[in-house]
């Protein structure tokens, strides 16, 4: 998977605060849901995209799913973006 599934799914809005939320701990789709005013379907949808694009991963616990936040690939991005700059992570 390449960064441009990364890129498109940090583009919305609502995902990137799906990854904010999760920054706290692993949450359930019922979790989430009470954060937001849509449906579960349209929730899925996004959880469905930030998995695809590796930002998050899931773990059924039960009859339930938890969902945790990837950092792997956010690394690759800020290592990347940080390359463009000719950064390495240290001050000249």
């Amino acid at each position: 998977m390449g960064f441009q599934e990364s890129f498109k799914a940090l583009s919305d809005p609502t995902r990137r605060e799906i990854l904010n939320l999760l920054r706290a701990g692993p949450m359930s789709a019922g979790d989430l849901l009470t954060h937001f005013s849509m449906t579960g379907a349209s929730l899925s949808h996004h959880l469905s995209i930030l998995k695809n694009a590796g930002l998050i991963d899931d773990e059924r616990q039960g009859k339930y799913i938890f969902y945790t936040l990837n950092t792997t690939v956010l690394d690759d991005i800020m290592n990347w973006m940080l390359s463009l700059k000719g950064e390495n992570g240290d001050e000249e």
